[in-house]
């Protein structure tokens, strides 16, 4: 048996208030996909932290839970390795709740260059 939180996304993983997507989108860079807008900034918090923005335009209430789920496991195996204190907000678009998540990480792959860059 195994143990779930062993795959959990923690609270201290995630970025949670108002203020703190606000702070990202304002001082962060802009990095621009197909299906996602991604703000990144160097924190003060230390550590990675993910922020998740699906509205109802990517789809019903299920493709939103599964466009975060993907995201989110997206977060944990490839992007939280990599980055050293920066903070993540991932906006979806319109036809992301299409995607598979091989298709996730073939397009935001590119972002653990992003989580070592400066700025």
């Amino acid at each position: 048996m195994t143990d779930s939180r062993a795959h959990s996304f923690p609270g201290s993983k995630r970025l949670k208030t108002g203020k703190e997507f606000e702070t990202l989108r304002k001082k962060g860079r802009l990095y621009k996909t197909p299906h996602f807008l991604v703000y990144v900034l160097k924190n003060t918090e230390g550590g990675c932290r993910l922020g998740l923005t699906v509205s109802r335009k990517v789809g019903n209430s299920p493709e939103r839970n599964r466009v975060k789920r993907l995201l989110r496991e997206f977060f944990r195996r490839q992007l939280q390795v990599a980055c050293q204190d920066r903070d993540f907000s991932i906006v979806a678009r319109p036809g992301a709740s299409l995607l598979r998540f091989d298709q996730v990480v073939e397009e935001l792959g590119g972002l653990k260059r992003f989580g070592n860059s400066r700025g």
